[in-house]
């Protein structure tokens, strides 16, 4: 890790005069208590009608004067609503998303913008950027852990390259934890619920040296039974086993100096995460080869049609085994007049997946595994302006570099020549000799693959904040910034036999068996390379109306760094890999934002209202490959992406007995041009029609009609996929005060709701992966003294909502289409206290 900046930082403070602190005071100098108004119990901090202190902008500022369109979610809101991870959080905050398959394939949106909807490909930068105690976690997989002794999660939407180290173009979740404190103080928190729900969450603070020295333990476990039945395994698929540690070292090294060193390490195995049958619908393939056919032709049923019976046969263990932990060390100087910043940082990275890619109980594809190791190391030094004074500023330099290392491992069953090649008219007979007739064929065909990756970004950034006169301030800002990515992607296939799989076009000539097996897995290498410069920037106006009502409007010209694809090139009609697909170019950003403020009735009411137009141009969209037998996304440019929409956050406090929120969410997210996208499932699978000078050759057949098909299709004006148009979260909290034991405290019943409308589950629209709209409701019920003890039993989706967090389709255009329904009624009791 590097250390030599925070040295640096000791050395030039014991050669500088002292100087007094005009910055806030620093948080593990603090007694580590929580009020009511910092704890954002309702899934909001700004409802409690205090000044909530945030560090959105790189210093200390209070919530309703930042001109941002931010969220604030304090630690006792995340235990009251049980949202302990970053995918809970979606059930809070309206304008974000988050879909995952498993803990790799997972992608944060903020506003529909962030990561392609679909598989992960690790060639590309996610728009939305994770920070725990200011370091950048690169990848959504590796920020999967549980939420342990968090102070605050603040969320901010839109661009966000010209305050923070890692250029963001949807948006920042900044995850503040619990810092050291001088005085000494323990918290537990423990929770049992149904499904053998268990989760323990333990912490404790305190000096090892009088105003100096301050430590901080912090410890979470939580496991959980799975909801899913696989009646083939007998394991209980989608479990939780989360365990995780955290250490913070604070020294206060003199009076303008302060260095924090932490650590985490976080384990998670659980048997997940399935997805399994929900439907069939019909495409442009041979009705022999759909899927009601082929399963037809095994003899084969799943084990229910009804998804939300929650039963599956996946044959193949799954596993969603990780370790990732890192270390940092943050040093804050005080040079009175600023503040100057050092931020070192290393972390790791290690998945141990096992996945069922044919998604039935028959042996198709038998191993699908993509186990990764990744590192990364950061350093960012920041300036900041103390105070306000007719300038602020901030500026910082930021460097990082990540390497992954992926060792992909495919293998064809016994099944897969019957389900993935051509059957003759009559269909197998034990005298057929086609080569779909004959197991072996297929049956251990492995596709092996080395790919590496190494991604190296550097930055220059800074804001300025020119206060024109006591209301009005205008603050413009800058970002330069340099990316560099090299990959290396090598897929050897061997056939049953262990021979070396030759696709070449001699080789396929001469064999039909080669052919076929070159059309199921074909090797692969190729080694792509991407760098560019580039500047970005933004301006934001600002105006107080009042003490209480803020207006800003801003506008952000940002960039995405262009990308490789690492998950495979899709195959040509020589089955061989199209390079010109292998990088993807840079996102450009256009956004626009209007933004109003507003604290009324003595603070007791807050209403924030965020209206956003952004077009993003050369979007890194992700399209299916062809592949049969190979699940597999890559990524490609479409012409112009625009999503547009208002946000409201509001927060009411009537009496103090009584709180209610409401926050919505309208995003009008589209492909303004995207001609060239992949064909929805119901016109895909057909005999693709020819391109000639540019032009397509012939007529498709219609949807869902064995026939010809499309090479691709225009589906400009179609929704992105992921993007909800509304969005609402909602709730109250009411609170009678009682004397328990001599002790003052509220006897409360609580409420959390929230409501999504449909999206699409596919890169382009199909009537087949549209996700209904659900609403979703929690309660509970409890007694509470202030932040030393809470004890409440709770429901979570009380009235058992069937729900799907998401869709998706089978390979090779077979008309199965498969889902991760959410969690069913879940219900327990938590206890936790401060002491």
């Amino acid at each position: 890790m590097t250390v030599t900046l925070a040295l640096l930082l000791a050395q030039t403070a014991s050669q500088l005069p002292t100087a007094p602190v005009v910055a806030e005071p620093t948080p593990a100098a603090q007694d580590g208590t929580e009020d009511d108004a910092a704890s954002g119990r309702l899934g909001n901090a700004q409802q409690s009608g205090g000044d909530i202190v945030v560090t959105a902008r790189r210093r200390s500022e209070t919530v309703q004067q930042v001109p941002i369109a931010i969220s604030v979610i304090g630690g006792q809101s995340l235990a009251d609503t049980g949202a302990y991870n970053v995918n809970r959080l979606t059930q809070l905050q309206p304008s974000l998303q988050f879909y995952s398959t498993n803990p790799r394939n997972s992608a944060a949106n903020i506003r529909g913008l962030g990561a392609p909807f679909g598989l992960t490909n690790d060639g590309i930068e996610q728009g939305v950027g994770i920070y725990v105690d200011q370091v950048y976690y690169s990848r959504i997989a590796s920020a999967t852990f549980d939420f342990t002794d968090t102070e605050r999660i603040e969320i901010l939407r839109g661009p966000q390259g010209t305050l923070y180290g890692k250029n963001t173009t949807a948006g920042a979740i900044n995850i503040t934890t619990r810092k050291p404190s001088f005085t000494p103080e323990a918290r537990v928190e423990l929770t049992a619920g149904n499904y053998d729900f268990v989760q323990a969450k333990a912490s404790a603070s305190g000096p090892l040296v009088d105003d100096k020295l301050a430590v901080r333990l912090s410890a979470s476990v939580t496991r959980r039974d799975g909801t899913i039945d696989n009646v083939r395994t007998g394991v209980r698929a989608n479990a939780q086993d989360n365990k995780s540690l955290r250490g913070q070292l604070y020294w206060h090294a003199t009076d303008t100096l302060d260095l924090t060193l932490s650590a985490d390490y976080n384990q998670q195995d659980p048997d997940c995460c399935a997805q399994y049958y929900v439907r069939v619908g019909a495409t442009q393939r041979p009705v022999a080869r759909q899927y009601e056919a082929l399963a037809a032709a095994f003899g084969y049923h799943p084990p229910s049609r009804d998804a939300f019976d929650r039963v599956t046969d996946l044959d193949t263990p799954l596993r969603a085994q990780q370790e990732l932990g890192g270390v940092s060390l943050v040093g804050e100087l005080d040079l009175g007049a600023a503040s100057l910043t050092s931020v070192s940082a290393w972390r790791k990275w290690d998945w141990k997946p096992s996945n069922d890619r044919d998604f039935i109980g028959l042996p198709i594809t038998t191993v699908s595994a993509n186990p990764s190791q990744q590192e990364q190391v950061s350093q960012e030094l920041r300036v900041a302006s103390n105070g306000r004074r007719e300038v602020d500023y901030v500026a910082g330099l930021f460097y990082f570099h990540q390497t992954i290392d992926t060792q992909g491992l495919q293998v064809q069953g016994s099944a897969a020549s019957r389900w993935l090649l051509n059957p003759p008219a009559g269909g197998c007979t034990p005298t057929s000799t086609a080569n779909a007739c004959n197991p072996a064929v297929l049956n251990g065909l492995t596709s092996r693959n080395t790919i590496g990756f190494s991604n190296t970004s550097a930055a220059a950034f800074g804001k300025l904040t020119w206060h024109v006169t006591d209301r009005l301030s205008l603050a413009p800002g800058l970002r330069v910034n340099y990316d560099k990515k090299k990959g290396d992607y090598l897929s050897l296939v061997t056939t049953g036999s262990g021979a070396t799989l030759d696709c070449s076009a001699a080789a396929q000539g001469l064999s039909s068996v080669t052919r076929d097996r070159c059309g199921v897995l074909a090797p692969q290498r190729y080694q792509p390379d991407f760098d560019d410069w580039n500047v970005s920037g933004d301006v934001t106006l600002a105006y107080d109306l009042s003490a209480d009502n803020h207006f800003y409007a801003t506008y952000a010209r940002s960039y995405k760094s262009g990308g490789i694809n690492l998950s495979g090139l899709p195959l040509g009609g020589d089955n061989l890999p199209l390079l010109a697909t292998a990088t993807v170019k840079p996102e450009t950003v256009n956004h626009y934002e209007l933004g109003l403020k507003n604290q009324f009735l003595d603070r007791r009411a807050t209403v924030n209202v965020a209206a956003f137009w952004t077009d993003i141009f050369d979007y890194q969209a992700t399209v299916t490959n062809s592949q049969l037998s190979v699940l597999r996304g890559y990524l490609a440019n479409a012409g112009h992406v625009r999503t547009r929409g208002v946000e409201i956050d509001s927060a009411f406090r009537p009496t103090s007995r009584l709180n209610v929120y409401g926050n919505a969410a309208y995003t009008d997210a589209k492909y303004q041009r995207f001609t060239d996208a992949p064909c929805p499932p119901e016109l895909s699978g057909g005999t693709a029609l020819p391109i000639v000078n540019g032009q397509i050759i012939g007529t498709p057949a219609a949807a869902g009609t064995p026939g010809n098909s499309l090479p691709f299709c225009n589906v400009s004006g179609q929704r992105i996929p992921g993007v909800s148009k509304w969005a609402f979260s909602y709730g109250a909290e009411y609170g009678v005060p009682t004397n328990f034991g001599g002790n003052e405290g509220n006897v409360y019943l609580g409420y959390d709701g929230s409501y999504r409308s449909n999206f699409s589950s596919n890169p382009s629209e199909s009537i087949y992966t549209r996700v209904d709209g659900y609403s979703i409701s929690n309660v509970r019920v409890g007694y509470r003294e202030g932040s030393r003890l809470n004890i409440f039993g709770w429901v979570r989706n009380v009235f058992d909502q069937d729900y799907f967090e998401l869709l998706a389709t089978q390979s090779g255009n077979t008309g199965l289409v498969v889902g991760q329904p959410g969690d069913p009624r879940t219900y327990g009791v938590t206890f936790s206290a401060s002491f």
